[in-house]
């Protein structure tokens, strides 16, 4: 199989860069796999494809740009000229711009595949009905949050022209298949990148404990009652905390970060570490004490979850409903906090700085749910599904269907 892989790649700024580079890894090493094509956003620098395993050839094609009208002309034009069999698309709504329109025209691929009748899976990683438009910048009133979530439905509907939509959260599977009647929604974990060893769970003990924040900040998740709430637990504890605040704007919001850095300018060991390189990601989760979500809303993505569970580490998450039952759910533990009350996030914070049996178990916990779904078999179930959607549809089929996948 011929597979090309329209997404976001190394050293690329754009949202699921990190997950794109980790889904070709494995992705690679599958025999069924003959060719990879990737057909990625412009980047300056070249595109990382340093791997030590053996595996497929894998052709780069730097076809869109973030925020381009032309991405759904320069697409389909390399989808022509690259002739794959079967096309996987790793989306967010925002994948392509902020800009609605510029958004919209790259989420009508799904539906180009469709006319040319190539089999295609897209792995949708939120979904507008979970997309709090207030906070996510897409609208501030109700006249234009009437409008954009007709925009929204609409812009769903094209997406779900795909031959399978596949949803890394149980919840976004029932919300497709109650509102659109979808029959070809599948969940999939996002799983784990790696399978690292446990880690021993032991923290230097020299220099201060990290409380760390990842994300890009200034819609949904705001870092001024975090920085606030470990001032609190600084002055009632007396411990050695640093605050790392990893990661830098939401393109919404750009300068959110340096106007915080100026309003907090007199609290002592407040480091921002601007944009992060894989390699810098792992050694900033592997330091850090408790990783916090200062999210204000539940329509976050959970990849730093599980990020932070493969490093064994333990999270403080606010107690928002679905987001709340979704790590329960998925077998992680966490102290939560009301997104509300700085008292509250400084409780939880308290919680697991003072007490290192508790934040080893929420470690070894999350540990245990993050690794439970392993990149090797979510790539063999994406293979799965393809072989599915092909044998369902023979006129599709011009290579030999491998049945030896194992999930």
């Amino acid at each position: 199989m011929k597979l090309a892989i329209v997404t976001a790649y190394p050293p690329s700024k754009i949202a699921l860069n990190q997950y794109a580079y980790h889904l070709v890894k494995h992705f690679r090493q599958k025999k069924d796999i003959t060719e990879i094509v990737l057909l990625t956003d412009k980047t300056r620098g070249e595109k990382d494809l340093e791997f030590i395993e053996n595996g497929c050839k894998v052709t780069v094609k730097k076809c869109w740009s973030f925020n381009s009208f032309s991405n759904l002309f320069s697409v389909t034009r390399a989808i022509t000229n690259t002739k794959p069999d079967a096309i996987l698309f790793n989306l967010s709504f925002k994948k392509f711009g902020n800009n609605k329109i510029a958004a919209a025209f790259g989420l009508m691929l799904p539906l180009i595949c469709k006319y040319k009748k190539i089999p295609n899976i897209v792995l949708l990683h939120n979904i507008f009905e979970e997309v709090d438009l207030e906070r996510s910048g897409y609208a501030s009133n109700k006249l234009m949050k009437k409008f954009y979530g007709f925009i929204g439905t609409t812009l769903t509907g094209l997406v779900l022209h795909a031959d399978t939509v596949v949803v890394t959260e149980q919840k976004h599977l029932e919300i497709l298949e109650l509102k659109y009647l979808a029959t070809h929604i599948k969940f999939i974990p996002q799983g784990s990148f790696e399978l690292p060893l446990e880690p021993n769970y032991i923290l230097p003990t020299e220099g201060p404990m990290k409380i760390m924040a990842f994300g890009q900040f200034g819609t949904y998740k705001k870092v001024e009652g975090l920085i606030e709430a470990v001032e609190l637990v600084r002055d009632k504890t007396g411990l050695d905390l640093e605050i790392v605040i990893a990661g830098t704007d939401n393109p919404n919001v750009p300068g959110y970060l340096a106007k915080v850095k100026e309003k907090y300018k007199h609290v002592p060991q407040l480091r921002f570490t601007g944009f992060i390189i894989g390699n810098e990601m792992s050694d900033l989760f592997k330091e850090s004490a408790v990783v916090v979500f200062p999210y204000t809303s539940p329509k976050g993505s959970l990849g730093i979850l599980h990020e932070a569970g493969n490093h064994g580490k333990a999270v403080i998450m606010p107690g928002l409903g679905d987001l709340a039952h979704f790590v329960k759910d998925g077998g992680y533990k966490a102290e939560f906090f009301n997104p509300k009350s700085i008292t509250s996030l400084a409780n939880a914070i308290d919680n697991i700085v003072t007490n290192n049996a508790h934040r080893i178990r929420l470690g070894q916990a999350n540990y245990k749910a993050a690794t439970a779904f392993p990149m090797s078999k979510i790539t063999d179930i994406y293979l799965e599904t393809f072989n599915t959607i092909i044998e369902e549809k023979p006129k599709f089929q011009n290579y030999q269907i491998n049945k030896s996948v194992v999930l």
